[in-house]
Parts: C-alpha cells; structure tokens; sequence
C-alpha cells in the first residue's frame, strides 16, 4: 500500500544498459537515504534490455524493501500495444517491491493519451491504480473526456516558460481539474538540452527551482510528488550519480561530463519530510548545497534557444541569471558565506533553524566558488569547495548545465 503524500523519483531504463544488480541497488539506496518512496520506471516499447532490467530493478528492490512501478512511454518508441501492457503488469503484480494502491498496482505513463481506450482494457484485466501523464492536452481537455479512464494525473508541466520562474499555477488548475481524484505534481530541478541528432536544443529556467517547487509543494499539498528525474542526463535533470557512461545519450557528453547533481539529494530528506507532516521538522544535522553554470550567459549559445520548440523563442541568454544559488540548512542561528575565487566573500545572517536559500550574482567574478556555514566563528560543515566559474567557456560555447555540490 502507498501512504498518503508519497514520493517517487522518475528513472530512465533506456539509460541503464550497463547496469548491474550492484547498480540498481546503489540507485535504490541513495533514493531510499534520500527520503524517496519508489522510482517509476520509464519503459520504451521496443528496447531489447528492458525486460533483463527491469528483473534487475525488482530484485533489488525486494532485497531492500523499497518500491517500483511502472511508467509507460508512448513517445521514445511509440505506443504500448494493450496486451504488452497487461503482460507486464501482470508479471510484476505480486512482487513485494510493486508499489500498490488499494490493492491495485500503481502505474503511470509519458503521454498516450491518443490510446487512453487502451486503459479501459488494461484495467479489466489487472487491477491498476492508473495515474497517466496525458498533459500535452492540458488539465481542461483531460477534465472532460478522461477522468473516468484514471484514478488521477501527473503533469508534466515542470519548468517556467521564458525568463521567469515556475509557479504552481499549472498544479492548481491539475488539481481543480481532477477533483475529487489524486493529483502527482512534478518537481524538477533543471532543463537544458542541445542533442541536434534529436532535434532538441533548448533551454528552461532552472536557477532557484528545485528549493522553490519544494515549497510550492507545501502550498498545493498534492497527492504524490514525482521528481524528474533521477537519470535523464540528457535534458540535464538527473539528480542521481553519473553511474555508467554509455548511459550518457550520444550528443550531450559535452554538457553532462563533469557535471555532477547527486548533491542535489542532500537537504531532499528535509523537504520531504515537510511535505509529508505539512510542517518543517527539526534540523537534525547541518547541511550546505551550491548550484551555478561554469561560465556567464553571454558567450556562444550552440544554436540553443530559450523555450521549448513549440513555444515562442527567446535568446537563451535571456532566460538563465548568471548567479551562484546555494540553501543552507541549519540547526541554529548561523553565518553562511559565498566566495567566488579571490573575490570578498557575500555574508548571510541566518536567524534561525531551517531552511536558508539564495543566491549571489557572478558579477565578473571567477575561481573556484566556496561556500561554509559558521557558527561562533567556526565552520560547522566542511566548506563545500565547487568547480571554477570561468570567464568564458573553453570550448567557446555555453555550457547551460548546473555543477552541484554539497556537503553531504
């Protein structure tokens, strides 16, 4: 049974070829250390590994008491027929890792919605808790022609269009939309893109997103929250380690390598644990976390452009700020400094225990980016010392990535 206020971080299985038992179970848990309830595994419809990968994925997580469902992309390799949805779900129904819902397992898909008939078929041959992500259609469209197909939605409407940030505008009218039903709202700590073998080269406005979604969360009190992802290196919202390199997809080496987010789990644990009681929990430890692009905006973009290729274009350099973001988490009042190279440092006075996120601005600064909490005058973490902000990009094009570092 899934607990009300659940948490699951979406897992890529086209990216885990290379994987080993051993892999699996270092994913699960990282997750489950994180405060993640269960991945939902993203399956294409024609890759030769899944079936080899997805017994590797329930094994370990039965051996470590952790769960798994099953999302269905309709997109990567087209769509699912209904009876390789039912075999599938059927296979998997009676292991222990398969999170379930009233007794019914939970699943969920990456759009389909053109074969949302399919599901009335599924579900009269295995009991489903089915939670599809149909939003290229919008909230209103699945309002009056679907809810009697689900017992909810997830949207994928994670990133801010242009140069603003994301709000919960789209998860209030979702949840308007659904009524009575469950609602799993995204949580997305990044987008940059630029794989022109897959004609995607664009970039969304992460900065200050993965704190401020987790307060939005707070505000909308969904049913679920589903991060995405753990391991789409490719549209750079992975937020698990680099595992294997060959799950790197060809084309984005030149802005994943070096480019750790696994830092991006450490205060996680806080955050969902807010979620979840609907108040802050104690600080039981000291934490520090730092985020920032290598280089400013303003050198070369690739061809990148700001929105997706069905929204209006922008300048790429437009939509990104140039500024180092960090959140500390602190168990008492404390100071937490930000040093850009050489340069004087940026002081924060932190009243209280808590959460304390915000940002410093590039202003031509360069060097290695350090960042420490300090109490009495001494540090209370080790000071997290991050990649260089240079100048300019080596290569001479922008590197619209995030470094992500942390304290642990």
């Amino acid at each position: 049974m899934a607990t009300p206020k659940a948490v699951f971080a979406h897992h890529i299985v086209g990216n885990t070829a290379a994987y080993g038992a051993a892999d699996w179970e270092k994913d699960i848990n990282l997750a489950k250390a994180a405060g993640i309830d269960a991945f939902a595994l993203n399956i294409a419809a024609k890759t030769d590994y899944t079936d080899a990968q997805l017994e590797n994925a329930y094994r370990a997580a039965e051996s470590s008491g952790f769960k798994l469902f099953l999302s269905f992309d309709y997109v990567a390799q087209g769509p699912f027929s209904s009876s390789a949805v039912i075999t599938l779900l059927q296979r998997y129904a009676n292991s222990p890792a398969q999170l379930k819902v009233n007794n019914a397992s939970f699943v969920s898909t990456f759009e389909g919605m053109d074969n949302s008939d399919d599901w009335r078929t599924i579900r009269a041959s295995v009991p489903i808790y089915f939670l599809p992500d149909w939003t290229s259609k919008g909230p209103e469209v699945f309002r009056q022609s679907k809810l009697d197909v689900v017992d909810g939605a997830f949207s994928w409407d994670a990133w801010p269009k242009g140069a603003a940030d994301k709000t919960d505008e789209s998860d209030k009218l979702w949840k308007a939309a659904l009524g009575s039903k469950a609602y799993m709202m995204p949580v997305s700590p990044w987008f940059y893109v630029n794989m022109p073998g897959y004609n995607k080269n664009w970039v969304w406005r992460g900065d200050d997103m993965w704190h401020e979604r987790w307060q939005q969360v707070l505000e909308v009190q969904p049913d679920f929250v589903e991060i995405i992802t753990w391991n789409d290196y490719g549209e750079s919202h992975y937020i698990g380690p680099l595992t294997h390199a060959s799950g790197i997809p060809q084309g984005s080496h030149k802005y994943v390598d070096k480019m750790p987010h696994d830092h991006w789990l450490d205060i996680l644990p806080y955050y969902v644990a807010a979620y979840k009681s609907g108040t802050a929990p104690a600080v039981q430890t000291d934490k520090a976390q730092v985020w920032y692009r290598l280089s400013p905006a303003a050198g070369s973009n690739g061809g990148t452009v700001g929105n997706a290729p069905w929204e209006p274009s922008m300048d790429a350099n437009d939509v990104v700020q140039d500024k180092v973001f960090f959140t500390a988490l602190v168990k008492e009042p404390s100071t937490v400094t930000v040093q850009i190279g050489d340069n004087a440092a940026d002081t924060f006075q932190v009243a209280s225990s808590g959460l304390f996120h915000s940002s410093v601005p590039f202003k031509g600064r360069t060097g290695k980016v350090t960042l420490t909490i300090l109490r009495d005058g001494e540090a209370v973490v080790p000071a997290v010392t991050g990649a260089a902000i240079l100048a300019s990009p080596p290569n001479g094009m922008t590197n619209y990535n995030a470094w992500v570092g942390g304290s642990g």
